[in-house]
């Protein structure tokens, strides 16, 4: 990025500042969550490896989503159209 394109003024500081106050009431709303679940008897440890686990999903579904991405610019059809021929639903 060259140095013109952070200048900062009034407008992009209020969104920075809305930003900042959204990441707060975001960061509070999973404390609660995992307080929630730590009191349903859910241990550090179990949430550490289920958030392991979803990090590695989203990888693996990225990855897919890139290979289905590309297979449709082959066949010149949309990512959708593949979909049946896989057996994914879009929700997927």
């Amino acid at each position: 990025t060259s140095p013109k394109s952070f200048q900062p003024n009034g407008a992009s500081e209020e969104a920075l500042r809305c930003e900042i106050k959204e990441l707060k009431q975001k960061d509070l709303a999973l404390d609660q969550e995992i307080a929630q679940l730590l009191s349903e008897g859910y241990s550090l440890e179990e949430l550490d490896k289920h958030i392991s686990l979803l990090h590695e999903y989203n990888e693996i579904k990225d990855a897919g989503q890139m290979l289905l991405g590309k297979l449709a610019v082959i066949r010149g059809v949309t990512t959708k159209q593949l979909y049946p021929e896989y057996d994914l639903e879009l929700s997927d």
